[in-house]
């Protein structure tokens, strides 16, 4: 029967496939398109029901569309929605069909073929009569391919309106029907995927719309400084954004601080530093210059922000005032190393200044000094009345001359071989040859080979009050302690710039002199007594106290005790010749020491 009607009906047919596939096209969601082409296939080919099985991503298939012409009692293929079947059983299935060309037929006698996990629905239509009346248990599958040949699902079709078993005519339109079902099916899930994918880049550029105004807020309100510093190109190392908190803590405005640079703001003593933490990307503490000239102690924090595509974008900086901190450091490690009374290093500090002037090389005793070398250079310190900014240069701690070790000054062409990086080439200190009523060297202990005699080096001049004591208990502590600060005012006064005036306690000073020669020494000495024997007037009192000095003399290889014993005995060899107190019966020192 449809043999002799399909002639006449072909041109209907073709009219509706093509109204069907329109409807495919125009439907704006993967399950829109897969309910058109379940509607499709029951409205324009002439099946009383149909199901589409799509391929999920793990494999497996599932019942995601079902269309029945007249819905049945008992609920029909709308049953079968959302169950899922193995892509094994699926395959197995599709492999023991009849091959209608792209289609797949399984006659009812192969039912034993249909797993138990496949989604099946049978109705109660009548059995066959003829070989070619479609069976209840009948089954016709149009499997769905992509471009690529991957399988996108399967439309299972159900009881042909006509009651026969599909003609070839009804077989080429439904596999023309599926192929426009695969590709609609696969730019329906393009769109879901774009669609997708779009929602995600929008969801992306919001939170990286919030998170840039997170980041900006952050860094303009901070409390604290923060700059952007760019790393590439030709505005390499300049700001090229920062916040008002830096512009208040460096009195700058924003447009002037974009036109610079931290090199440009830095210490010149502090300019290595800060280049070594920019390239390490770490912390730093330093100072950078206001508007009104002075300097700012900062704490900088580098972050280097990098894109995953082309490595480090920029750096972000983070200036934190430690100016207060610094202050305080200062005068804790100023307490540490001062004598709380008089101002002067105390006996620690003078240790330590000595530490670093001498090494454990001994020297021989005249020898000469490593030829134009200047002694207060090499000393490595500065003058007493060392600055806050001093205090702090190159951040290796609280003591003021950290970063020059002992008797080594800054580095100057690298190091010496055989000694770290950080040390700089070492001016012995040596013991000035002592010459003979004749004018030649004599030679002592130390003195070997022909050398010539040195000239010059460290002296050690130890003063010892005379009369304190009685000063003390006379006139009270208060007087003694007025004393000690004037004796020291007048020592300071009395020395070169560069010298050490440093109180041991007590009524015991000691001081430090670079670079000297016998005969100044001893001028020194004569320069010292003299500004401490004029009387001096306390509450309306004129005091007067002595002075006994002795003169040593530091050398490499020598202990810094045995450099200030030295010292010691030949002031008390001054105070016995003079014919002063000198010790008590245990060896013990009778004039008074005070604490």
């Amino acid at each position: 029967m449809e043999a002799e009607s399909e002639p006449y009906v072909r041109l209907a047919t073709l009219r509706t496939l093509h109204r069907v596939v329109a409807d495919l096209n125009a439907a704006r969601s993967l399950a829109g398109t897969l309910q058109a082409v379940v509607e499709g296939a029951v409205h324009g080919l002439g099946f009383d029901a149909a199901a589409v099985s799509l391929v999920r991503p793990d494999g497996d298939l599932v019942v995601a569309a079902v269309w029945e012409l007249e819905e049945s009692p008992m609920g029909g293929p709308s049953v079968l929605l959302g169950q899922v079947g193995s892509r094994e059983s699926w395959d197995r299935l599709l492999g023991v069909s009849d091959h209608w060309g792209t289609l797949r037929f399984l006659p009812y006698d192969r039912g034993w073929a249909v797993a138990s996990d496949i989604p099946r629905w049978i109705g109660d239509g009548p059995l066959p009569v003829y070989a070619n009346d479609w069976h209840p248990a009948d089954g016709l599958l149009a499997p769905m391919y992509s471009a690529g040949g991957d399988l996108l699902g399967v439309l299972s079709v159900d009881r042909p309106r006509s009651g026969k078993r599909p003609g070839a005519w009804t077989r080429e339109a439904l596999e023309m029907f599926s192929l426009q079902a695969s590709i609609a099916i696969g730019n329906a899930r393009l769109r879901a995927e774009m669609q997708r994918a779009l929602a995600r880049l929008e969801k992306e550029q919001q939170a990286l719309r919030a998170s840039e105004e997170s980041f900006r807020q952050a860094f303009e309100y901070a409390p604290s400084g923060m700059a952007i510093t760019e790393l590439h190109g030709a505005g390499r190392g300049q700001l090229t954004r920062v916040n008002d908190a830096l512009c208040r803590l460096l009195g700058r405005p924003r447009a002037v601080l974009r036109q610079q640079s931290f090199a440009d703001l830095v210490h010149p003593e502090d300019r290595a530093l800060l280049e070594r933490t920019s390239a390490e990307s770490g912390r730093a503490e330093l100072r950078l210059s206001r508007r009104d000239g002075g300097y700012q102690w900062v704490c900088l924090r580098n972050s280097i922000v990098a894109d995953a595509a082309e490595g480090p974008s920029f750096l972000l900086t983070h200036v934190e005032d430690i100016e207060d901190r610094k202050r305080h450091e200062l005068q804790l490690a100023h307490r540490a190393s001062h004598d709380a009374l008089t101002g002067l290093p105390n006996g620690a500090e003078l240790k330590a200044r000595l530490a670093r002037r001498l090494c454990a090389e001994p020297q021989p005793v005249g020898a000469a000094a490593k030829s134009g070398e200047a002694y207060p250079q090499a000393y490595g310190y500065p003058a007493d009345s060392y600055s806050a900014h001093t205090a702090y240069e190159g951040l290796e701690g609280l003591d003021p001359y950290a970063g020059q070790v002992h008797g080594y000054g800054p580095v100057e062409g690298g190091p010496l071989p055989g000694l770290g990086a950080g040390y700089g080439e070492h001016v012995h200190a040596v013991v000035p040859a002592e010459y003979g009523p004749g004018g030649e060297a004599w030679s002592g202990p130390f003195r070997s080979g022909p050398a010539a005699p040195a000239e010059k080096g460290l002296a050690v001049l130890f003063c010892d009050l005379d009369g304190f004591k009685s000063i003390n208990d006379r006139f009270g502590h208060n007087a003694g302690d007025s004393v000690l600060v004037e004796v020291a005012r007048r020592l300071s006064g009395a020395v070169r710039d560069g010298d050490t005036v440093a109180r041991l306690g007590g009524d015991e000073f000691v001081v430090l002199a670079d670079g000297i020669g016998r005969e100044e020494a001893k001028d020194l000495a004569h320069r010292l007594r003299n500004a401490i024997i004029p009387p001096m007037r306390i509450d309306g009192r004129a005091m007067r106290v002595g002075v006994s000095l002795g003169i040593g003399w530091a050398g490499c290889g020598m202990s810094i005790e045995e450099v200030l014993n030295t010292a010691d005995e030949r002031m008390y060899d001054e105070k016995r010749a003079r014919g002063g107190a000198v010790r008590g019966a245990r060896g013990e020192r009778s004039h008074r020491r005070a604490g």
